[in-house]
């Protein structure tokens, strides 16, 4: 990978695309808008992945149907209103009671779940799994760009800034790789791009490029965007007092979250923001639950999950809510019957969560056919019957105002409207 190659692909170095110029003026809302809400109004979606395959059979517990605890005898969280019990969504599904936080938006209308959502392709490999879902393209291995990418090329924003598609990964993520330029950073302090991170090929790090590429095809707009760049790194971002008296659990996703409410409220011109669940490991093979469902290593994981978006929703307080949406998603669920080993393995459907953004709450969305073996995906899943293309379709037209979800899913038929929105 040679200078020229880095340079254009880093997921940082925008000059290339015209973008640079704004740079420093935006990055200093940073400082002088900080947590006070005077940032002008923008739609925000912001996407969590839940990578490993997260059990939304827990996550979401149906334990109205009576076929869920008798597949669990050691997994399932108990019904409402017994030790660890669930908390009560509708009398039929319910949250897992580490996920509490999340309650006050259930009750405020403002949370919804999708269950039975997922992707149609059967593949259980995990890496298979999330490609497909993040290029939005099930079984099609040859999609060069994601998602999300084909979202910020759906429709021109005259007022984009180069932080208009964040994500808080290592690298850029398979759902923002496309022609779009993006941002990619762990931590706002620290924002800058290390080469060594992406190849060996290249010594020193993003302001040696710059300095060598200068007075060729980056010229001043790649000066502002290293000086951007610098900018944001002596801007000691870590000032930031979350609001309302939200506290983020300890943890790269609190983390994660926190650093995402803030470009929002820093009014940085930010529409669409991934970040995945680093330190979270919801690949639970075995010893899933300590005694019961709502206790022990998966109840630990959904804790600090929950309290992350619990804060996040608390952080930016109802008003600013109205204008961001958070969507979360996994690559497939797990199996119903618990495993010889107190675990669970790879399956199929799952749960979607959405909350904010003028989101149709306080229901479950989905076709839900029950737990019964004649009802499971070959003989032992919960079977998918909301595509999560319905869902990311009606997400980008229904709350960004794309003009056609099938274009953002090449192949896409389109499927039932579900009502989210409006």
């Amino acid at each position: 990978m040679d200078r020229r190659f880095f340079i254009k692909n880093s997921g940082i170095a925008l000059a290339g695309f015209g973008m640079a110029a704004a740079a420093p003026d935006v990055l200093q809302r940073i400082v002088s808008a900080s947590v006070n809400g005077t940032a002008p109004r923008r739609k925000t979606l912001v996407v969590v992945f839940q990578r490993g395959a997260v059990d939304g059979l827990s996550m979401v517990p149906p334990f109205g149907d009576g076929n869920y605890s008798s597949a669990r005898r050691n997994l399932a969280v108990p019904k409402p209103g017994a030790e660890g019990g669930a908390v009560d969504l509708d009398g039929f599904f319910g949250l897992h009671p580490s996920m509490s936080a999340l309650a006050p938006l259930w009750k405020d209308r403002a949370l919804a779940v999708v269950h039975s959502a997922g992707s149609p392709d059967n593949t259980r490999s995990h890496f298979d799994a999330q490609d497909y879902m993040e290029a939005g393209t099930p079984g099609v291995k040859s999609t060069r760009d994601g998602w999300m990418n084909r979202l910020l090329q759906n429709h021109v924003d005259k007022d984009a800034t180069p932080f208009r598609a964040v994500a808080m990964t290592q690298q850029v993520p398979r759902s923002l790789v496309g022609r779009y330029p993006t941002v990619a950073m762990t931590n706002l302090q620290t924002f800058a791009i290390r080469a060594g991170s992406y190849t060996n090929s290249v010594s020193g790090g993003f302001e040696d490029l710059w300095r060598q590429e200068s007075e060729g095809r980056l010229g001043e707009t790649g000066k502002e965007t290293f000086e951007a760049i610098e900018f944001l790194k002596k801007s000691d971002p870590g000032r930031y007092t979350p609001g309302n008296g939200a506290r983020y659990p300890a943890g790269p996703f609190g983390e994660s979250m926190r650093q995402i409410a803030q470009l929002i409220k820093a009014g940085v011109g930010l529409e669409t923001a991934f970040t995945d669940t680093p330190g979270l490991n919801w690949d639970t093979h075995a010893n899933q639950a300590n005694g019961n469902g709502s206790r022990g290593q998966l109840a630990n994981l959904l804790r600090n999950y929950g309290e992350a978006l619990g804060a996040f929703a608390k952080d930016l307080g109802p008003k600013v809510m109205e204008d961001v949406l958070v969507v979360t998603m996994s690559e497939f669920g797990r199996t119903v019957r618990e495993n010889g080993s107190r675990g669970t393995d790879h399956g199929h459907g799952n749960a979607m969560l959405l909350f904010g953004g003028g989101v149709n709450g306080g229901k479950v969305y989905g076709n839900w056919k029950g737990l019964s073996s004649s009802a499971l995906y070959e003989g032992r899943d919960l079977a998918v019957t909301t595509d999560f293309r319905d869902v990311l379709s009606e997400v980008s037209t229904g709350f960004l105002g794309a003009r056609d979800g099938t274009g953002i899913f090449p192949g896409y038929k389109g499927g039932g409207r579900l009502g989210l929105f409006g």
